[in-house]
């Protein structure tokens, strides 16, 4: 799905100033905008209006912005972005722990929303799209457990495919820890103790496919909260 379909975006926030200025944004752009100003509104809207992406804003003056959200994810996958004054990390862990996709603070730039916008419709394609995954000189064939660096293949232990896969399910998006170890870790009992388990997991693969582990390109590190892996090109 592209912007060129006629995607479908529910705008969710408070400040009129702001709906007008992603509308005003993104229809040249040739997205279908559809807007909410209360979390009561949002929740109607994102049915009955089908949005194929929401942009939600936290403070919203009659339910708070992550219970909309966790509302939504009883009902719907509709990728989620947030957009928010709140920039704590607690803010930002608590919003994508709860099921959103990703999450921008204000002020922000248009061409950066934009950019997260195309990111979170790459995986609204179909799962017959999604078999291959291509960034870079990256690519992995999911269905065959293949990764490789300019057509080389690479060889990777069973845990590190399993974060990489669960990266690229998640492509473009911010995947916390939390989420990371519960998913390959099963909820372990030891948090700590798993963390660095991951991190020595997520330096091995770089160390395997970054063309500078220290400065990565493809699986790149959002301080304090998680992972996000390069969407596609």
């Amino acid at each position: 799905m592209t912007a060129d379909q006629s995607v479908r975006i529910l705008v969710v926030d408070d400040e009129k100033a702001i709906r007008k200025t992603l509308r005003v944004a993104l229809a040249p752009r040739g997205y279908v905008v559809f807007e909410a100003a209360t979390g009561a509104e949002a929740l109607e809207k994102s049915v009955s209006s089908h949005p194929d992406v929401i942009v939600l804003d936290l403070g919203l003056p009659d339910i708070d912005g992550i219970e909309v959200l966790r509302e939504i994810r009883k009902r719907a996958k509709t990728p989620v972005i947030i957009l928010s004054v709140r920039d704590d990390i607690t803010d930002k862990v608590e919003a994508l722990d709860a099921g959103a996709d990703d999450y921008l603070t204000k002020p922000f730039g248009i061409t950066e929303l934009h950019a997260r916008l195309k990111a979170v419709m790459r995986r609204l394609l179909p799962a017959d799209q999604e078999e291959i995954f291509r960034a870079g000189a990256i690519s992995i064939d999911v269905a065959r457990h293949e990764v490789a660096i300019k057509g080389k293949r690479i060889k990777l232990t069973p845990t590190e495919y399993d974060v990489l896969k669960l990266l690229v399910r998640n492509a473009g998006k911010v995947v916390t820890h939390r989420q990371i170890l519960e998913e390959i870790w099963n909820k372990p009992d030891d948090m700590e103790g798993v963390l660095h388990l991951l991190r020595v997991t997520i330096s091995n693969l770089r160390g395997k496919f970054e063309p500078d582990p220290d400065r990565p390109v493809y699986v790149l590190t959002e301080p304090g909260i998680g992972y996000r892996l390069r969407a596609g090109d």
